[in-house]
């Protein structure tokens, strides 16, 4: 248990991911019926950019810092949440169980899970009063096979790995297909960081393996690939909604510009079926 988001808070992948969530989020409001969101590595929610970790890494700078101030009209509901939690400086960062949880509304839920034990006692402070917020400090892997389908059978998975363990794509594997067999109908969204190409494949095989037919694979790259250097970080959507493929051009495009770098790169294409389809 050594990775911690306050380390990372801010950085360009979670400028991606955190802009790519909120997309989903804005299906999900669409229709008055209630949904459910499973967040599998929830962190502490909110992040100090002050605090003692984030300053050690200084990582807001490639990321957040050069979004905020500066409203992203592909993704309105992130730059919202950048706002509200901030006034004229950037101090705080919110987390995928904050952009969630700032949008819920009464009939809606949101399970997080977080297996470090001090984050997920964090965690659990700051939502214990949130009726609509359930806190386990459990392995998000295992939650999926043990969680769904939610009662509002309407919803959201989001798989937010460390990616530090030699096994983790092997329990991500595992994870999709029982979530599968449990929700087939659900949204999954995937995040994976991106040194090369040889990740974001694996994550389309295991989807495809897992079973689902229609899936999108969104990578933003700030940095060339080489390999060593973190470039940028991938999403990769099961059943995406409606238009998110455009959306996700959009946000791609709009990114590039603010924290693009000379090498910047980024594609939205659709995970092929397996050849058997």
């Amino acid at each position: 248990m050594n990775y911690r988001h306050a380390f990372h808070a801010g950085n360009h992948t979670e400028v991606f991911k955190h802009a790519a969530l909120t997309l989903i989020l804005e299906h999900l409001l669409q229709k008055s019926k209630p949904f459910a969101v499973l967040d599998s590595h929830g962190g502490i929610g909110v992040y100090d950019l002050q605090s003692d970790e984030a300053m050690r890494t200084n990582e807001r700078d490639a990321g957040v810092n050069k979004v905020f101030g500066h409203p992203l009209t592909s993704a309105p509901m992130y730059s919202n949440a950048l706002e509200s939690l901030n006034e004229e400086d950037l101090r705080f960062y919110p987390g995928s169980p904050e952009l969630v949880r700032r949008v819920l509304r009464d009939h809606d839920r949101l399970i997080v899970c977080e297996l470090h034990p001090e984050d997920g006692a964090v965690l659990k402070q700051r939502y214990r009063r949130d009726r609509r917020v359930y806190v386990h400090n459990r392995d998000g892997y295992e939650a999926i096979g043990a969680m769904l389908p939610p009662a509002e059978r309407r919803g959201l998975v989001f798989i937010d790995p460390p990616f530090e363990g030699k096994d983790e794509l092997d329990r991500l594997a595992k994870a999709l297909k029982s979530g599968f067999r449990k929700w087939a109908t659900g949204i999954y969204a995937i995040w994976y960081p991106i040194k090369d190409a040889t990740l974001g494949d694996r994550v389309s095989n295991a989807i495809r393996d897992a079973g689902f037919k229609n899936a999108v694979r969104a990578e933003f790259c700030p940095f060339r690939c080489d390999g060593v250097r973190l470039a940028g970080s991938g999403m990769a959507i099961c059943n995406p909604p409606w238009m998110l493929e455009d959306r996700l051009q959009r946000l791609c495009a709009e990114l590039a510009v603010l924290i693009g770098g000379n090498f910047a790169s980024w594609i939205v294409e659709p995970v092929p079926p397996a050849e058997s389809d």
